[in-house]
């Protein structure tokens, strides 16, 4: 009996010892994400909020891209698959470095929104997404439902919206652009609760390993895939919510 009593206080402790670490290890994603997205924001206010700026990717009356725009346009998505080739490589603080690199890239791809969309709107949708985000991300935090399957459905639907959206380019269908929308505010949502499920479920999953190399570089992994929730879901909101300039 005493043995038992022994080896159940041992895994209350052992327990409670992980509970922390998720904890401190959520706290960090959060964190890693919050600056991620300032940069992104600063960046993307510097450049859309000036003509002379912006004027070097878009033309500032059509807001069209020109070649540096293309290339801005599409530098994070090439960004996201290095960084993904490239993360076993990486120390924690390279990982580090790298994602608040790809924010600012994603700042200077998305800050034309500044010269499309009133000021006001952008505030409110990001208000509304900061809201949202945070309810979703609660939600797959605390359920007790097991939604790792959607994950293989979600993956294709992203690489459905990115297709949709390089067709849509040359097409500049308003119908399929409301369709591209709708689908888009879905699926992020939806992402937003399986990836946090996911980074928890991770997390106590290694924990027993406490590789500390691991745990510093699944964080920031974990606030890369947060992080991207949310830009997308703010983008595919402020179609609805923003109003235009």
């Amino acid at each position: 009996m005493a043995d038992f009593r022994t080896a159940r206080g041992v895994a209350g402790a052992r327990t409670a010892q992980i509970d922390e670490g998720l904890r401190a290890h959520m706290n960090k994603v959060y964190g890693t994400m919050s600056v991620g997205l300032l940069v992104t924001a600063g960046v993307a206010w510097a450049v859309g909020s000036s003509d002379a700026l912006l004027s070097i990717f878009r033309d500032p009356a059509t807001l069209q891209p020109n070649i540096l725009g293309w290339v801005a346009m599409f530098l994070p998505l090439i960004m996201v698959f290095a960084f993904g080739a490239m993360i076993n490589r990486l120390s924690a603080a390279g990982a580090q470095l790298f994602f608040y690199v790809f924010a600012a890239a994603m700042g200077l791809s998305i800050s034309w929104i500044f010269a499309a969309f009133t000021g006001i709107s952008i505030a409110q949708t990001f208000l509304v997404t900061s809201i949202s985000f945070a309810g979703l991300s609660l939600w797959g935090y605390t359920t007790k439902k097991d939604i790792s399957g959607w994950g293989s459905f979600l993956i294709m639907g992203v690489i459905g919206l990115v297709v949709a959206s390089i067709v849509n380019i040359f097409l500049a269908s308003p119908a399929i652009h409301f369709a591209i929308s709708v689908l888009g505010v879905l699926i992020f949502a939806a992402l937003t609760a399986y990836d946090t499920q996911k980074i928890k479920n991770d997390y106590i999953q290694h924990a027993h390993a406490m590789d500390k190399e691991w745990l510093g570089k699944a964080a920031i992994m974990g606030a890369l895939n947060l992080y991207l929730d949310f830009i997308n879901l703010f983008m595919f909101l402020l179609q609805f919510l923003g109003n235009r300039e």
